[in-house]
């Protein structure tokens, strides 16, 4: 009977602790279960999006991409196949590392500046597989948040928060 209420003691403040942790990580900002590869006229500097130009090759999420981004700054995400669309890499990644980038409006005086926030590169295999996991020091406020995937040049994305309409 000892052993079954140290058990029970032991769970309880583990299950405890976790909820604590949780409680730190802050209320979600925004969480999305799809994101959108750069294509047509988003590839390259014509329109580019918060300042960010998309990559001049077209690129697809062939898997899945899902992610959440926390008011305490916390930003995971797990890709599944972000490879390129086209061309003689079709279905293959070539970057050793991908970043994740939250673009947010912020406030300043009477204007609302565009402020984005790269994290560290994380490991992506050539199938377009990796999972990013980060604490920012994300603006206040951070308003209408996009949340964009790289490779380890910040300034052109490969996805971004959104879909593309399957037809």
């Amino acid at each position: 009977m000892k052993r079954v209420f140290v058990a029970a003691v032991t769970i309880s403040c583990l299950l405890s602790l976790s909820c604590i942790a949780a409680a730190d990580e802050g209320r979600t900002v925004i969480s999305f279960r799809t994101m959108y590869g750069v294509d047509g006229p988003f590839r390259g500097a014509a329109n580019a999006i918060r300042g960010i130009p998309g990559d001049d090759l077209a690129w697809a999420v062939a898997h899945s991409a899902k992610g959440k981004l926390t008011t305490g700054g916390h930003l995971h995400i797990v890709v599944r196949g972000l490879v390129f669309k086209e061309g003689p890499l079709t279905g293959k990644n070539d970057e050793a590392n991908f970043r994740a980038v939250v673009s947010c409006l912020t406030e300043s005086g009477d204007t609302t500046p565009v402020v984005n926030v790269a994290t560290a590169g994380f490991p992506a295999s050539t199938s377009g597989n990796s999972n990013i996991d980060a604490r920012l020091e994300l603006p206040n406020p951070c308003v209408a948040p996009i949340i964009f995937i790289t490779g380890e040049d910040p300034n052109k994305w490969f996805a971004a928060t959104g879909f593309e309409n399957e037809e």
